[in-house]
Parts: C-alpha cells; structure tokens; sequence
C-alpha cells in the first residue's frame, strides 16, 4: 500500500511539473499520513523535518559544493582553450580529428568538474564553432560536444559516485577508482565512432604538429592536468578524504585562476561561488528529501516485496543486471540522473545485497548507465546543454547522438559480463 501511495503521488506530481525535490518530500509525506496509523500529523511533520535534515547531514555531503566550486573556478580560468590545443595535438592529425579532440577535452574536463552538462557546455562552447567551421554539421558536432560531456559522471571525481556512495554506505575511493578503466574504455569508444563516421563521410584531419608545437601544448596544459593529478593522487594515496581533496582542488583552483593565470578577479569568484551554491543546493535539496523517503519506506518494508519479486525472475546476478540496467536505461531516458538515483536506490539495494553483487561494481555500471541517460531523447541533460550553446535544433542532434549511445550501451553490457573491468583497480588498491 505504502509503495502504491508513493509512486501514484511521485508520478501524478512530476506530471504537472512540480520540481522532483517537492515532489519526493510531499510524496513522503503522504504515504507517512496515508499508510501509517501509528504517526498523527504533528508526529509526521517532526519526524519529517529531523530526517529532511538528517538527509544531507554528511560530512562526505560536503564534498559537492566543494567540488562544484573548483570545477567552476577552473573552467572560468579559461582551461578550456588549454585542453582543447593539447587535444589538437595528440588525436587532431587522425581523419575527423576535430571530433576526437572533443572527446579527449571531455577526459581532461571530467577530471575536473565531474558534472556532465558543465563539461558538455565547456567543450560545446569552444569545438562546436570550430568543428562546424571545417565542415562538420552543426548536429554532428553537438552530437559529439554532448557525448563527450557525459564521460563527466564516470571519470572521477564524479559528483553521482559521491551521491551513490553516501547512499549506499561505499567507499568513495574504490568507486573512484573503479569509475577510472570504464571511463576510458568509453571515451575510446567515442572516438572509434568519430573515426568510422569521419572515414565514411569524408571529414577533413588536421596538420601533424611540429614537435616545437607539441611541447608549447603540453606547457600549457601542465597546470590544468596537475590540477586533477593532485586531487585523485591525494585520494587514492590515503593522504585525504573525498571531502578534504574538494577542499584542496578549490584552493588549487583559485591560486592557478587568481595569481599564476590572473583570468580571474574576486567579483568573478564571488559570481562562481554564488553559481555553485545555486547548483549544489538543487542537488542536495533533492539528496535530503530522498532521505525522509528512503526512511520510511524501509520503514513500511516496500523494497523487499520489489526485491522478491525481481529475485523470483531470475537469481542469476549476470541476468538480474540486464534487469535493472533495462529498466534504469528507460527510465533515464525520462528523468533527471539524480532524482532517479535517489528514487530506485532504496529499492535496488535489498536486491543486489540479496543477489550478492558487489556495491561498487554496481555503482560503476549505475553512473554509466546514468551517463547514456544525460545524452539519451527525450530528456537528455547534455542535448539541450549543447543545443542551446550551439543555437542547434534538438531534432538534428537526436538525429546524429544515436551510434554514441549504442557503443556506451555495448560497454555497459561488456562490464556486467566482466566486472573485473570494474574492480581491477579498486582490488589492486586493497
């Protein structure tokens, strides 16, 4: 009944366009008033305002603004420019060229900000132009921009692994870690879908750099590319938290931004951290409402008749992936990544735990099913990022996204039959 009273209430408002925050707290709230006969209503409103604020009480929370803030404040350095010209030098001489250093911009950036709309607006703005004025249609290239912007919830530090992980009770490390091979198998991915279609309809390949070139790049880029080096080492080496190498990657952030580079003045921070608190509430917000709900409904017991009933198709863990995964590709390509995480997780996990499959495996395989899910019709986050920086109509972008979400799809697929894909890393690291 419970489970019945949330999902009519969640859908019927989501419906009528009610933001997903307030919609999952009123949804929470009715089945608490509805379904519960031991809550009055001052019972529920207490007990919904210590759980709302309970839900994004975390120290491992912290790490969100942190992390929106630095990614923020590198991109507004003008770091862009600066990956873009490295990727010129490392896969521009190949036949479409142009579109693969979209995708090899999209690595550099990920490594960043690890937002995927941020990332697909930062590459969209500087290669969309160029590549449509060496003959790439304007569909084609923002096709690209946006597929390259989704390797951002992959590749660490990625803003949904933390959100899984504090949900799931996981080590950030190891998904961090687990993220990084995935990650790069997709981009490789991307960029054999860039070739294959730049051989069949003839696109142009740049000039080889001279070596004088590709040592001014690289100069260029050292800062940039330290930038998330400090960061994941600092992580991986033990030396910080998730939280505190946030903290660091902002510091990093404003000495490269404000004194090394100067493209940044304080009123600029003080926009950028504005901008960021704005983004990190619209997530958090979301996290803390999910948070009332996943108490109650473990509560009331909802997720184990759902786990039942998944386990009682099949108890074979390589086919219940296959399962979830097709019915998180659907309903990805109809929600926002975030407000799907925290609707399926509370039911999801009775079920892998039940089936024993690995947490942070399956956290990996989750964000990059999220991933095709920000480049996928209708609602892809990344299509309408790229069709607005690009002034591109979203029917000519669908038109050219369809052989990148098929090739993330076939990865998808090759890591639920071979997770050590996934936990070769974070085994590795003990």
């Amino acid at each position: 009944m419970a489970g019945l009273v949330f999902w009519a209430t969640l859908l019927g408002m989501l419906a009528i366009g009610v933001p997903v925050a307030f919609s999952l707290a009123v949804s929470g709230f009715a089945i608490a008033l509805l379904v519960s006969e031991a809550l009055s209503f001052h019972s529920a409103s207490v007990l919904f305002a210590q759980t709302l604020y309970g839900g994004a009480d975390s120290f491992l929370l912290l790490a969100l603004p942190l992390f929106f803030f630095a990614g923020a404040l590198m991109e507004g350095a003008g770091i862009s420019d600066r990956l873009v010209r490295l990727g010129l030098i490392m896969v521009g001489w190949i036949r479409g060229g142009l579109s693969m250093v979209a995708v090899v911009t999209g690595i550099f950036l990920s490594g960043i900000s690890g937002s995927a709309s941020s990332d697909a607006a930062a590459i969209g703005s500087v290669l969309i132009p160029a590549m449509k004025k060496r003959g790439y249609p304007a569909g084609y290239a923002s096709a690209v921009a946006a597929s390259a912007g989704a390797l951002g919830p992959i590749i660490p530090p990625s803003i949904l692994l933390i959100v899984y992980g504090s949900m799931a009770n996981v080590s950030i490390t190891k998904l961090f870690l687990g993220g990084i091979v995935p990650g790069v198998i997709c981009a490789f991915g991307l960029m054999l879908v860039c070739g294959l279609i730049a051989v069949r309809r003839g696109y142009p390949k740049e000039a080889f750099p001279s070596l004088k070139e590709a040592l001014s790049a690289f100069k260029a880029a050292l800062l940039p590319l330290a930038g998330p080096a400090i960061v994941l080492g600092s992580i991986f080496g033990g030396l910080v938290t998730a939280t505190e190498s946030a903290a660091v990657a902002v510091l990093y952030s404003l000495v490269v931004g404000l004194w090394v580079y100067r493209t940044l003045t304080w009123k600029q921070v003080f926009n950028i951290a504005y901008e960021s608190a704005v983004a990190s509430a619209r997530v958090l917000i979301i996290v803390a409402a999910a948070g009332f709900v996943g108490w109650f409904l473990a509560r009331e017991q909802v997720p184990q008749p759902i786990a039942s009933l998944f386990l009682g198709i099949t108890s074979d863990p390589f086919k219940l992936l296959l399962l979830i995964n097709l019915v998180v590709l659907i309903f990805g390509a109809l929600m926002d990544e975030l407000a799907l995480a925290v609707i399926l997780l509370p039911t999801l996990l009775p079920i892998l735990t039940g089936a024993g499959i690995d947490l942070v495996f399956f956290g990996v395989v989750l964000i990059v099913n999220f991933a095709i899910g920000t480049i996928a019709p209708p609602v892809g986050n990344c299509l309408f990022v790229v069709s607005a920086v690009s002034r591109t109509r979203f029917e000519d972008i669908v038109r050219e996204i369809w052989p990148f979400i098929l090739v993330m799809i076939v990865v998808l697929f090759l890591l639920c039959l071979y997770p050590s894909i996934v936990l070769w890393l974070p085994n590795l690291s003990g």
